[in-house]
């Protein structure tokens, strides 16, 4: 099985009267969010069905992601992976159908960032040092999960197979 872990893409800063959950994407977030769809298509990467926080960030990371694949895969949005500890978002996992075979979470951090790193127990040694130094906006995780159910999920069990975030785009397009 594989596990894509998204952080949403950069938003506007919190304005006074606006709740959390209503910020939107800032240009930057719009541009990055499409660049990481386009990896996604270009790489095969493409989830048989997303989970997402409901906040609008969060939306508009999907729609603007889902834009650069093929067919959009079905998304779900569950308030419990808004603003979500990593015990939550991995409870919200478990719960998924076994025939997902390919699943996309979208969230936030802190809790997003900490469930990467603790699901994560092996591969690109570089890339996991990387990884545990931050998960920016628009960074996402690549895991392959052992098991034949998600609900078979478990902390120090799966292997990063990639961590890409738009700043390596960007300077992997420049090389």
């Amino acid at each position: 099985m594989r596990l894509m872990l998204l952080r949403h893409a950069k938003a506007d800063k919190s304005e006074g009267g606006t709740r959390d959950q209503d910020r939107r994407l800032n240009a930057r977030g719009q541009r990055d969010a499409s660049a990481i769809g386009a990896y996604l298509s270009r790489h095969g990467l493409v989830p048989d069905l997303s989970l997402s926080s409901p906040a609008k960030r969060t939306r508009q990371t999907w729609e603007a992601l889902a834009q650069q694949l093929s067919g959009t895969p079905p998304a779900r949005f569950d308030e419990r992976l808004y603003d979500a500890s990593a015990d939550a978002i991995r409870i919200v996992i478990r719960e998924t159908e076994a025939r997902i075979g390919t699943l996309m979470v979208i969230g936030h951090n802190p809790g997003l960032h900490d469930f990467a790193c603790r699901v994560i127990a092996s591969g690109d040694v570089e890339a996991r040092e990387t990884l545990r130094e931050a998960l920016p906006t628009a960074g996402l995780v690549v895991i392959s999960v052992a098991g034949p159910a998600w609900r078979d999920l478990h902390f120090h069990g799966a292997r990063l197979e990639h961590f890409v975030t738009p700043r390596s785009l960007a300077a992997a397009d420049r090389v």
